[in-house]
């Protein structure tokens, strides 16, 4: 896409979540529905806490939330109104710290609007959380410093922008050795046809700028990150209306996590992993991935994989013991083990219709304005 499609797209966009959605019941198409694991209580709380305001221009899908949060500092790129970054707030407490990033003015108007009161409902003495007005390509430009980061987490936003490179370049910049990027998007088996990537009405359903599951591998060799890790999946139907651009391709919304490797690359030769069940939302076990859950019966895992958990803020939750020699280690297949393709076949996983990035027309009120109470989530394993 050339830079000025590019900027006309991005200024579109700005206009319908800035100017044209009053409100989250002003979306036009279904939310990635799909069955992953029952929002967490602590979650669940911490969205009775949130601003009706906030909630009610929130046009996200869900919440993407991963584990072991507290005394972190996130970065949530594409933070619209502020709720996921209020609600992780929460689930970071008072010593970490929530930095939303958005282009649009009007949604970081009425995150900073609400700053001070989800201090005071949370209890703490002073906010932990503040909002830039700017694109994620541009992290630089708003003073996110390098090796700052914990954690990014975004939800259904990177496909928004027409250089997925530059994002996760300014990710990788931000992130310190073994922070976590982990979000939410849409992603296609094929290459879109140029007439796919320049309807705008593609685009704001979240469609026209997905990635083909195999561009993020390649990314993430490009930049440097450990992965992708596939942690759930389920096929996406689009609207026959607006297939003809699309041609027989076929679209899912999948959760990945990437890590950013320390420098001094550790030589693991695999390792014997257990998980201690101190997380307190995962007292049985942690899913780290598709393919890999880790509980306290030891697990044999591959050397890339045993140097990213030992780097990462999951090491503490681990135990971690030399393997017998002789032993034979698993070796990382990273095309098969991060096709979302696959895994949905695999797991017999039917379509839900609509887009990444849209709320059903009509469901109970919750927490988060857009499933009904007890409804399972749907973007990943953390949506509400």
């Amino acid at each position: 896409m050339s830079s000025e499609n590019a900027d006309q797209v991005k200024e579109s966009v700005k206009d319908y979540y800035g100017k044209t959605l009053k409100t989250s019941d002003d979306l036009k198409t279904s939310a990635c529905k799909f069955e992953g694991k029952k929002m967490p209580p602590a979650v669940r709380s911490a969205l009775k806490l949130i601003h009706e305001e906030v909630s009610s221009k929130f046009y996200g899908c869900g919440l993407v939330a991963p584990e072991s949060l507290e005394g972190m500092k996130i970065l949530d790129l594409g933070s619209g109104s502020g709720q996921d970054c209020f609600v992780l707030s929460k689930l970071v407490g008072e010593n970490g710290h929530v930095t939303g990033v958005d282009m649009t003015k009007e949604q970081v108007d009425v995150a900073n609007k609400y700053v001070e009161y989800h201090a005071e409902q949370f209890g703490y003495s002073k906010p932990n959380t503040d909002f830039k007005l700017g694109e994620m390509e541009r992290l630089s430009d708003l003073g996110i410093q390098e090796n700052s980061i914990d954690i990014i987490i975004s939800n259904c936003v990177v496909n928004l922008t027409a250089d997925k490179a530059v994002v996760l370049k300014q990710a990788y910049r931000v992130l310190k050795d073994g922070g976590e990027v982990y979000f939410s998007d849409v992603y296609t088996d094929t290459n879109l046809s140029e007439e796919a990537r320049k309807d705008e009405v593609l685009w704001g359903k979240c469609i026209s700028g997905a990635l083909h599951w195999k561009e993020l591998i390649e990314l993430c060799k490009e930049v440097g990150f450990s992965g992708p890790y596939l942690v759930i999946s389920r096929p996406l139907d689009v609207d026959p209306k607006l297939r003809k651009p699309l041609g027989d391709a076929q679209f899912v919304s999948a959760t990945y996590r990437l890590f950013k490797p320390p420098c001094d690359k550790s030589t693991d030769t695999g390792s014997n992993v257990s998980y201690k069940g101190s997380m307190v939302e995962n007292p049985e076990e942690f899913k780290f991935d598709v393919h890999n859950t880790l509980t306290k019966t030891p697990k044999i895992v591959s050397a890339e994989l045993a140097t990213v958990l030992r780097f990462s803020r999951f090491a503490k939750h681990l135990d971690f013991q030399p393997l017998e020699p002789g032993t034979t280690v698993p070796t990382d297949d990273v095309y098969s083990n991060a096709d979302p393709f696959a895994y949905c076949a695999a797991n017999n996983l039917a379509k839900t219709s609509g887009s990444c990035c849209a709320k059903p027309a009509k469901q109970e009120k919750t927490g988060c304005g857009s499933k009904p109470a007890e409804e399972k989530n749907g973007c990943g394993s953390k949506c509400c």
